[in-house]
């Protein structure tokens, strides 16, 4: 199983960091070994002080795909859950400065939660609704994102995706994440919405 992570992806997000708004889909990739599962908590690491939470749209590959056309984008995926990427923004920081990769940054152990998945029946109709989700921190809304905001939706990333990487079965798609990310803190308690109803809460230690 790999983690497929999609960045710069909501134009908000783009603007409060300062980025340029990609061309193409931003890719990178986590290791399973970053895979932080529900019902676990997320331990603060020792080589950041400035760890930030980025909540996201997260799907499940359910079959092994290669070039896909997004039009048949929908016979790949059967899940959706909301997913976490936590960023190490200081170390991050340094390493653009010097132009290195960013995977000490954003592909560490437990860097990528992902609350319990939803079966989807008919992903086909699925794909053309608009989907809310948020996170809380403290009780306190932070983020709120809706999938038609995303520059890239989910079938325009899988066809993109899978021009690159084969894409196989119990994958994870992370979609990008929208305004609103921030530090965490030991202490501090997640929760995640989907569509209105609570999938996730999650504790910092």
């Amino acid at each position: 199983m790999k983690i497929i992570c999609v960045g710069r992806n909501y134009v908000d997000h783009i603007n409060e960091l300062l980025n340029e708004k990609p061309t193409s889909p931003v890719v990178f990739i986590k290791p399973d070994s970053a895979y932080l599962e529900n019902g676990k908590d997320f331990y603060y690491p020792k080589f950041s002080n400035d760890v930030h939470y980025e909540v996201e749209l997260v799907f499940r590959v359910s079959k092994i795909g290669k070039n896909i056309e997004a039009q048949f984008a929908h016979k790949y995926i059967d899940a959706i859950g909301l997913g976490i990427d936590f960023t190490a923004r200081d170390l991050q920081a340094k390493l653009k400065e010097k132009g290195l990769p960013w995977e000490k940054a954003k592909a560490f152990d437990s860097s990528a939660f992902v609350s319990p998945m939803q079966s989807i029946e008919n992903v086909e109709n699925f794909f053309q609704q608009n989907i809310s989700f948020s996170l809380k921190k403290n009780g306190d809304i932070v983020q709120e994102g809706q999938s038609n905001l995303m520059i890239w939706k989910i079938a325009d990333l899988i066809e993109d995706i899978s021009k690159f990487f084969t894409l196989k079965t119990g994958d994870l798609i992370f979609t990008g994440t929208p305004e609103g990310v921030g530090p965490i803190n030991i202490g501090d308690q997640l929760e995640g919405c989907l569509m209105d109803k609570k999938v996730f809460e999650l504790v910092i230690k």
